[in-house]
């Protein structure tokens, strides 16, 4: 079942696709209209799950379920992700693909591959203060407190040293 993703619970569990690059404001529609049509049929051994998305900065998709009336499951899991595969096809761009880093630098979202975020790092062009997107944060909790951190404080720490 949609809900309201304000209305998640603090403790709900969060998925977050970064995109390669910013959707155009075309394909958020038809993005919203698919997310929407995924969660309200999405279940886990036949229960609907109580699931909310949203679209930060028109490049991540976050989907966040409220674990509390029915939990994810292995094959729920799956379907989620072979619905973000399609969106991969449907707008051609990359939702999977963990080795690359995003991070606001003057006022802009910038998409790095990992390898040159630690160049850069390393040359000094981005600091420990540069605001990261820390993807892995769990529940909507940690997302809301520590998705938008300084690079110190993330685990993109290690490229400071």
């Amino acid at each position: 079942m949609l809900i309201p993703f304000q209305d998640l619970p603090a403790n709900s569990r969060l998925w977050i696709y970064q995109s390669d690059r910013k959707f155009a404001e075309e394909e958020l529609v038809k993005l919203q209209e698919q997310l929407e049509s995924f969660l309200k049929e999405w279940t886990a051994h036949g229960a609907s799950l109580n699931a909310g998305y949203e679209v930060k900065y028109d490049r991540f998709i976050v989907i966040g379920l409220d674990q509390s009336a029915s939990a994810a499951s292995g094959c729920s899991i799956d379907t989620q992700v072979r619905f973000i595969q399609q969106l991969e096809k449907d707008f051609e761009v990359q939702l999977l693909d963990k080795m690359n880093v995003t991070y606001i630098q003057n006022d802009r979202v910038h998409f790095k591959p990992l390898a040159d975020f630690k160049k850069m790092a390393k040359e000094g062009a981005v600091g420990k203060k540069t605001i990261v997107f820390n993807n892995l944060v769990n529940t909507k909790e940690e997302y809301l407190e520590f998705w938008e951190v300084p690079a110190i404080e993330s685990w993109h720490n290690r490229f400071f040293k």
